[in-house]
C-alpha cells in the first residue's frame, strides 16, 4: 500500500459578514485543501488555514511547500508510517505549523479510512459530542446584544465575546450581555492580546458580578509571564491562545503555573499529532484544554473535533470557525445541533471533498 498521487488546491471563501477583532478585520479567508490517493483506491483529504498573524504563513507559501516539500516526501510512501512522515516534515517545516497540519490531517484521514473507523474512535472515543461556544466579534453594543440573542435562539448556550480595543467598553458590554441573557448562559471573553496588565486587572474588577468563565489571552503573546499575574483566585480562568504554538510553549506555561487552561488550535500547533502531545503535557500539570479554531473550512473543524472527542482532558470547545463561511467545499463535515457539535460518523475525518476543487 503506497501513496500514488497527491493533489492540492487553494479556495477563497468570503464570510457572510466581516468581523472585527483586536488586531484586524476579516472579510474573506483562503484555505488549502489536499487529496491523497493510494494505490488500492483509498482517498484521503485534509485542509489547513494559514494566517500570517497567527501561524506566520501565507496561502502562497503553503502551496509552495506542498509542491516542494510535502509531495516529494510522501509520494510512493506507506501512509501508515504517519509518525515517521510527520517527524520528517516537522524537521523541515520549521515554524510552519499550518503546512504541517495539512499533511497531518490528510494522513490521519487515510489512517481512519484504512482502518474503517472514525479518527476519534482510533484514539479512544471518550466523547461522542462537544458543547461549543459561538463567537461574536467586536460590534456596537446593540448589535452585540441582537447577535447574542440570535445565537441563543439557534440553540447555543456558550457565548464567546471578542474585545481588547477598549477595556471600559468591553466591561460595559459583558455586564449588559449578562443582564440580557440571564445566568444560565456561559460567557467567555477573548481580548486577543489587546490589554496591558493594568487593563486586565480593570477587566477582572469590572465584570466580577457577571460570572465570566474564561478570559482568553488578554496580554501580548510575547509576554507569557504576564498571564501568571491573573491566575491566583481572581474568579475567571486564564487561557493561553496565541502564547501557545509549540510543545515547549505548553511545557513552560504549565510548569510556571502561568495559566489555568490552554487553547489548542490544530493550525497553530501543527495538527492532530502535536495536539495529542500538547494535551498530554497539559494533563500532567492538571491543566484542562480547549479545542479551538481559526477561520477554517469544516474539514479542519472536523479534524479538531476528532482530536477533542478522543481525550478526556479536552473539556472546552470553540469550533465555530466554519459557521459563517460561504462556498465551503467541506460544508457538512461536522454537524451542529442545539449548541453541540458532532462528527458525521464516517470513517477517517468523515467527509470526502468534491473532485472539482482539484481540477
Amino acid at each position: 500500500m503506497k501513496i500514488e498521487s497527491i493533489d492540492f488546491a487553494s479556495v477563497k471563501m468570503p464570510l457572510k459578514e466581516p468581523y472585527d477583532i483586536a488586531y484586524e478585520t476579516v472579510s474573506e479567508i483562503e484555505n488549502i485543501f489536499i487529496r491523497i490517493q493510494l494505490d488500492n483506491g483509498i482517498v484521503g483529504y485534509g485542509s489547513t488555514a494559514p494566517d500570517l498573524e497567527v501561524t506566520g504563513e501565507t496561502p502562497g507559501q503553503v502551496l509552495e511547500d506542498v509542491e516542494e516539500i510535502i509531495k516529494p516526501i510522501l509520494m510512493n510512501e506507506d501512509p501508515l508510517r504517519y509518525s515517521f512522515h510527520l517527524s520528517k516534515l516537522k524537521d523541515i517545516l520549521t515554524n510552519k505549523p499550518s503546512t504541517l497540519a495539512l499533511a497531518d490531517t490528510v494522513l490521519f484521514d487515510l489512517l481512519g479510512k484504512i482502518c474503517r473507523q472514525p479518527v476519534y474512535k482510533i484514539f479512544g472515543a471518550f466523547k461522542k459530542k462537544m458543547a461549543t461556544s459561538v463567537t461574536i466579534g467586536i460590534l456596537p453594543m446593540e448589535e452585540t446584544i441582537l447577535r447574542a440573542k440570535y445565537y441563543l435562539g439557534e440553540g447555543f448556550r456558550i457565548l464567546k465575546i471578542k474585545g481588547g480595543k477598549d477595556v471600559q467598553e468591553d466591561i460595559r458590554k459583558i455586564n449588559r450581555i449578562r443582564k440580557e441573557v440571564g445566568n444560565n448562559i456561559k460567557l467567555r471573553f477573548d481580548a486577543n492580546q489587546g490589554y496591558t496588565i493594568n487593563e486586565t486587572f480593570m477587566f477582572f474588577e469590572g465584570v466580577k458580578e457577571s460570572n465570566v468563565e474564561i478570559l482568553e489571552q488578554p496580554t501580548p503573546r510575547n509576554q507569557p509571564d504576564s498571564l501568571g499575574k491573573f491566575t491566583e483566585n481572581l474568579g475567571i480562568l486564564i487561557m493561553a491562545d496565541e502564547s501557545l504554538l509549540t510543545l515547549r510553549d505548553v511545557f513552560s506555561l504549565v510548569q510556571k503555573k502561568l495559566v489555568d487552561t490552554v487553547n489548542i488550535k490544530l493550525m497553530k500547533v501543527g495538527g492532530i499529532q502535536e495536539a495529542l502531545h500538547i494535551n498530554s503535557v497539559a494533563k500532567s500539570a492538571n491543566v484542562h484544554c480547549m479545542i479551538g479554531c481559526m477561520d477554517e473550512s469544516a474539514l479542519s473543524i472536523a479534524a479538531g473535533l476528532h482530536f477533542a472527542l478522543a481525550k478526556p482532558n479536552v473539556i472546552y470547545a470553540d469550533l465555530d470557525g466554519h459557521i459563517d463561511l460561504l462556498n465551503d467545499p467541506a460544508a457538512g463535515a461536522v454537524r451542529l445541533k442545539n449548541g453541540f457539535i458532532y462528527p458525521t460518523g464516517g470513517n477517517g475525518l468523515g467527509f470526502d471533498l468534491p473532485d472539482k476543487i482539484f481540477n
